[in-house]
């Protein structure tokens, strides 16, 4: 029982750190790209990935954590797919509207329930997709604006879709399957999700703002705020993998939906952003299937364990039944086993 509940903390713990991180990147970004004029994404994605490395190196040195071999194809492969599907988010954006893109972010949780339904026979009751519905709706009334078509903004939006779907399963399947923690196998595939980014970083950006993030004036105040997009960064990849391994994908999908309705709710507090009563209306329907999703999800848990102890207890009382009764029996208890013997 103790060691359920402290899983149960460890899980609300991941969940909070992973949304307190990525308001506090959002913010900070948003700063940066929109008051500083540092428009390279992809390649301060690339940084980002560098410090994470850098930073598990020194923790892994000071005996931080262990680090557990994982097959180099698997990891080499891993970090790759992560990397790439980076990229074509970033791209997507550029060549999309930001409603489309909106609609490819949502798009990620009925794909990835398709493909754990197919590939991994995992099952998602009618209430659980049900409340993944209402959560994609109430996003969808919240942050979508207008949606513009183009037939390669579509396909790179169908390729970030499901390499992020894929990298996503993999970050869980791998933790799961090689019993590696989310910091072992962070550790072991930043340097190649990193790589990938710091070469084509400059390349991609450079394509979708016209501008050299060679040649941009670095001021001490753009530098900071590098800085500190780096350092919550190294937060937000260990707390993603964190979620993911202890959760779900798909729970790590809905919890990123959590944070588009707080950024939207910390713009127009913070930032002064305008705000409808569309927008309300959004974020509230986005928080009951979030609400719903947690209930139907706890409570199909509970079901699941309560099973599993009762086929265990079945099973042990079957094969041992003097272990049922009372320690006031135990000199019976004792008597029986030796007249049997």
């Amino acid at each position: 029982m103790g060691e359920m509940k402290s899983m149960q903390m460890g899980v609300i713990g991941a969940l909070f750190l992973s949304v307190a991180s990525s308001v506090s990147i959002v913010i900070c970004n948003k700063a940066l790209m929109t008051n500083l004029g540092f428009p390279f994404a992809t390649t301060l994605t690339s940084w980002h990935l560098m410090v994470t490395y850098c930073t598990l190196h020194v923790a892994y040195k000071l005996n931080f954590f262990e680090n557990k071999p994982i097959d180099t194809k698997t990891v080499v492969l891993f970090g790759l797919l992560n990397g790439i599907s980076i990229g074509l988010l970033n791209l997507s954006l550029g060549f999309n509207s930001i409603g489309f893109y909106q609609m490819t972010k949502l798009a990620i949780i009925p794909f990835t329930v398709l493909l754990e339904t197919l590939f991994l026979n995992k099952k998602f009751s009618q209430k659980i997709k049900f409340s993944l519905f209402l959560l994609l709706v109430g996003v969808g009334i919240a942050s979508i604006t207008d949606l513009q078509l183009n037939f390669l903004g579509s396909v790179l939006s169908l390729l970030a879709i499901a390499t992020t779907c894929v990298g996503q399963i993999l970050t869980n399947t791998i933790q799961k399957k090689l019993n590696v923690t989310s910091t072992q196998l962070l550790y072991q595939s930043a340097p190649f999700q990193a790589a990938i980014l710091f070469v084509s970083g400059p390349f991609v950006d450079k394509y979708l703002t016209r501008l050299n993030v060679f040649s941009f004036q670095y001021s001490p105040i753009v530098v900071g705020f590098i800085t500190l997009s780096c350092l919550i960064a190294v937060s937000v990849n260990f707390s993603t993998f964190l979620v993911i391994g202890k959760t779900s994908p798909v729970t790590y999908q809905v919890l990123g939906h959590l944070k588009t309705c707080l950024v939207l709710a910390f713009g127009y507090t913070l930032l002064h952003d305008p705000f409808t009563p569309r927008n309300i209306a959004g974020i509230l329907i986005a928080v009951l299937g979030m609400l719903l999703y947690s209930y139907f999800c706890s409570v199909a848990s509970k079901s699941k364990q309560g099973s599993s102890e009762s086929a265990f207890i079945g099973k042990d009382r079957d094969t041992t039944p003097l272990l049922s009764q009372e320690k006031e029996n135990h000199e019976v208890k004792k008597l029986d086993k030796h007249s049997a013997v």
